[in-house]
């Protein structure tokens, strides 16, 4: 189970990494993508580390006692939205037409990983072996 969701978890993120990096790649100009806070690699690795922390310590919990899964999930969420917004604040610090799309890619990119997140996690939550 351990190896399967940590497998699960780089597939969807390489999945959805590229996915964003086209996209983001051929609709938005060279030169707005150059004044980015973070880019896109960057984004995806932190939210990746984060996540494998959280299933780390989702899978450690389930050993000990499978009823503090949820709880332990809610509480690594809440950490990781902490963390989130203090890496957003650079990004809200600007306020301009052309920073308007990092915005939205970084809450994009946070939500995709809180799918990936409550998915794999529902996935432990439902194996009780």
């Amino acid at each position: 189970m351990t190896f399967k969701t940590f497998l699960h978890l780089f597939i969807i993120s390489i999945i959805a990494f590229v996915i964003n990096f086209f996209l983001v790649e051929n609709v938005i100009p060279k030169h707005e993508l150059v004044k980015w806070t973070y880019s896109i690699a960057n984004l995806y690795s932190m939210f990746f580390v984060f996540s494998v922390v959280i299933m780390s310590l989702l899978l450690f919990v389930r050993t000990k006692n499978l009823d503090y899964v949820g709880y332990t999930y809610l509480i690594a969420t809440s950490v990781k939205m902490g963390i989130a917004y203090f890496l957003l604040r650079p990004i809200l610090a600007t306020t301009t037409d052309e920073n308007s799309t990092e915005k939205i890619n970084f809450f994009i990119v946070f939500i995709c990983f809180l799918a990936i997140e409550t998915l794999l996690t529902i996935r432990i939550l439902n194996n009780k072996q």
